[in-house]
């Protein structure tokens, strides 16, 4: 090799490793810490509780994420609609802990996920700010109050009140808390904004505007180093750019990076790229920030509707409250995945996050899952719906707390809408619309990406008083006959069912004969899903028709993909413009309006909506087939499929074929846009069978070849209980989550629909319970017991891991039953 040669090859290694190797610089940048470990709690503490001396020996230990309420007792002093659970109150949370004197010229604060809500926070006995609304996250800075070696103590009172919600709120820091150390100069809270403004299949412009501060008091340049990676953590494209910012202030640099060949998005392919962000000062990378995102397109448009990446979808959506059943509201990913993956499992492909700003947990499960988000930020505005609610905060707070919201959610690529309210009251008054037009202005100043909308219910109202003029695209609540009228008066609106059915059911109850009742003396609902409860809600069926009859509607969004504590109607006595307590009909604490029940297990309406909305054949039988001292008497037998007919079989015998959109079912039906009774469905095949023991199939065709079969079988005395968990592997990490389905069986393995047997758990090794639950909407027993009773044949045990790998032993056993026994491995 010439020398020539020689001096050219080192003067590209040289350059090669100053442009690229950021890991070549020194490091210093920390990660932010998890602060959830090792809090002390204690309810009804007295206000010097916020000082740093003070003797909290006696209070409980305890991690975050934190919901006290779920603790109970269940109560009847306490409000039916928000649980019977003791959701209000005042208490406090105080941690010690150490910042070691290396620290010194950090920039330290804390960043809360969500705390239930009133949150004010002290440090060493200073007052350092709060925050009102419990779904939003905040950061405090905490820098000047830090004793940096010494012992910090850390104080949190909450005080969520009575009547300030229409749904279990639960209580407590009940999202993931972070203690952060930063440098001078660093990307601060929400510090990145990641578009894709142009998309092809052969490559994606990726711009990112990354805001970087300067808490210092000199000048201070800076390079700010991008890099995407793709999927398999790869760099496919990255950029350094120069920057200079001021002491004491924050400076936005926009970087455009093309991507060659991107894999896009989509509900299909949830491919995710990671943007990693380096800050470097005189050759240290003084901070690191990582964004997850997805390179696709939206576009929404009156005859096409919802394009991703270019191509129609109807939105087949739910709307979900935040708690996780038995688990309450303490947010965990796994309990948020597990929810989604049952809802994708029955054809949904949108989620809206009601009525408030989701955990950050549920946006990555739907980004990781493929499901697309409507992001909703009120359920009031300045008329309140109940006596404490936000109307109390949003003169001050609305701002602040929507722009958060956005700037904290707008790089999730499952994001596809902003709702700035539901059904709020506004709608009846003649200047409402200003109000709308603040806040869609807001939203499109945060992020012009994503178009606004509104969840209406009180129609004609907002066309009338001009609020459904103020928004990109207009949810409407419960009025789908209504929708062709709607589009045919604003031919350039876009709309879609925002929130529909609110159809009541309670998992494995049928009651005979079907009819128009209201309440029943089991405090439960018919699984033969005729409509029963409040005069807005519809069947299933009807937003079927609807959506089938007006193609330009986005989809529809029905209430609720998930029971959820609180609401029971239509027990309880009240309707959902009442300030007071439901308690009328007590015990009923909780929500009959899903097609799944408080555990996640799927009631017959599941299948309705599988029938629907996913192409996989399936069918589906009800009801179970235990009917003593019936024998003769005719039984309504009911199927869903996605096929073209099905034959019912009852012992072996045919009862004949029934062609799906030819044969019909006619079921009680009463609705605000109809009158009480008989509604023809096309979408539920049946048979009206005089039971005798023994069996019912049935059989889905498909140009009359048979597709698939499901039967149900009468069961014997139950004998056995069943285990089985939904996975048999964890993590070890303290966090992650078994959900193990228990089981009354016979002796022969059937499911003994009828069965409340209380069923008791033994756990050992390298887990703790969780949660226990049966999705029964009238039990007031705990969910954090030892034993529960089955509820139709089936109850739930969640259990959890330690932070130690191995294994959890589990044993359930029953007085009279045969036992069993499971295990899970943790890794």
């Amino acid at each position: 090799m010439n020398l020539l040669k020689l001096y050219n090859l080192l003067f590209m290694l040289v350059f090669v490793v100053v442009f690229n190797s950021c890991d070549s610089k020194e490091i210093n940048s920390v990660e932010d810490q998890n602060f959830n470990k090792d809090w002390l709690f204690q309810k009804e503490a007295p206000e010097e509780a916020k000082n740093i001396v003070f003797d909290d020996a006696g209070w409980r230990k305890l991690n975050l994420p934190h919901d006290w309420a779920i603790e109970g007792p269940f109560d009847k002093k306490y409000n039916a609609r928000t649980g019977g659970l003791p959701v209000h109150g005042i208490a406090w949370y105080r941690k010690h802990f150490t910042v070691d004197n290396k620290f010194s010229q950090k920039q330290i604060s804390i960043e809360f996920d969500g705390a239930m809500n009133n949150a004010k926070v002290w440090l060493n006995g200073e007052y350092v700010g709060e925050r009102p609304y419990g779904y939003i996250g905040f950061e405090l800075d905490l820098t000047k109050y830090i004793k940096f070696g010494e012992d910090n103590v850390i104080a949190v009172q909450l005080s969520p009140e009575d009547l300030a919600a229409r749904w279990y709120s639960g209580a407590g820091i009940y999202r993931n808390v972070r203690l952060k150390m930063n440098n001078s100069v660093h990307i601060p809270q929400y510090g990145t904004y990641i578009t894709t403004p142009k998309v092809t299949s052969k490559s994606a412009e990726v711009s990112i505007e990354t805001k970087i501060k300067n808490a210092g008091t000199s000048v201070s340049k800076a390079q700010l180093q991008t890099s995407v990676l793709n999927a398999e953590g790869v760099v496919v494209v990255e950029k350094s750019s120069e920057i200079t910012v001021n002491s004491k202030s924050e400076e936005k640099i926009n970087v455009s990076l093309s991507v060659e060949n991107p894999n896009l998005w989509g509900i299909k392919n949830p491919v995710l790229y990671t943007a990693i962000s380096k800050v470097v000062v005189d050759n240290k990378v003084v901070d690191e920030y990582e964004t997850k995102f997805g390179i696709r397109t939206i576009e929404f448009d009156k005859d096409k509707g919802f394009l991703l990446n270019g191509n129609a979808v109807e939105l087949n959506g739910v709307c979900m409250h935040h708690d996780q059943g038995p688990l309450g509201t303490a947010i965990n990913f796994r309990a948020k995945q597990r929810q989604m993956q049952i809802m994708q499992s029955m054809g949904v492909n949108a989620l809206r996050t009601s009525h408030n700003p989701p955990s950050p947990e549920i946006l990555k499960a739907c980004d990781e899952l493929g499901i697309v988000v409507i992001v909703e930020a009120f359920d009031e505005w300045k008329i309140g719906k109940v006596k404490n609610g936000y109307n109390k905060f949003f003169d001050k707070w609305h701002e602040r707390d929507l722009r958060d919201m956005i700037k904290r959610d707008r790089n999730h690529p499952s994001v596809i809408m902003w709702s700035i309210g539901n059904e709020i009251l506004e709608q009846s008054k003649k200047d409402g619309w200003k109000i709308t037009k603040v806040l869609n202005d807001i939203c499109h100043d945060e992020d012009i990406t994503r178009p606004t909308t509104v969840g209406f219910n009180y129609y004609p109202a907002p066309f009338t008083n001009k609020l459904a003029y103020e928004v990109d695209i207009v949810g409407m609540n419960y009025w789908p006959e209504n929708y062709k009228e709607i589009l045919e008066a604003n031919p350039d609106m876009i709309l879609y069912g925002s929130e529909t059915s609110s159809l009541t059911s309670s998992r494995g109850v049928y009651h005979l004969p079907i009819e128009f009742t209201e309440r029943h003396s089991t405090n439960h609902v018919s699984s033969y899903d005729a409509i029963v409860g409040p005069p807005w809600a519809y069947a299933p069926d009807v937003e079927f028709d609807a959506q089938e009859k007006e193609p330009r509607s986005l989809g529809e969004f029905m209430w609720t993909g998930f029971d959820y504590i609180g609401e029971p109607t239509p027990y309880g006595g009240r309707d959902n413009s009442t300030h007071g307590y439901w308690n009328d009909d007590w015990p009923s604490r909780s929500s009959y309006f899903a097609p799944v029940d408080l555990c996640g297990f799927p009631k017959d309406r599941y299948y309705l909506y599988q029938s629907q909305w996913t192409t996989e054949p399936m069918v589906h039988v009800l009801p179970h087939w235990n009917w003593e001292g019936k024998e003769g008497e005719t039984i309504p037998v009911y199927s869903y499929t996605n096929c073209e007919e099905v034959e019912l079989f009852v012992n072996g015998k045919s009862f004949g074929k029934k062609v799906k959109g030819k044969d019909f079912t006619m079921i009680p039906a009463e609705y605000h846009e109809f009158d009480k009774g008989m509604y023809k469905s096309k979408y539920r095949l049946s048979w009206n069978v005089p039971y005798q023991p023994g069996s019912i199939k049935v059989v889905a065709y498909n140009k009359g070849k048979e597709i698939v079969t499901k039967e149900i079988k009468t069961a014997g005395k139950p004998a056995k209980i069943s285990l089985v968990a939904d996975r048999s592997e964890i993590d070890a990490d303290g966090n992650d989550l078994s959900f193990i389905t228990v089981k009354i069986e016979d002796k022969d393995g059937n499911m003994c629909p009828l069965s409340d047997n209380l069923v008791n758990f033994d756990i050992q090794g390298e887990g703790v319970l969780a949660a226990v639950g049966n999705g029964d909407q009238t039990s007031l027993k705990s969910f954090q017991a030892s034993n529960r009773n089955a509820f139709n044949g089936m109850c739930l045990l969640v259990v959890k891991s330690t932070e130690n790998s191995g294994s959890i032993s589990i044993k359930a056993n029953s007085k009279g039953l045969e036992g069993s026994n499971i295990s899970i491995t943790t890794k």
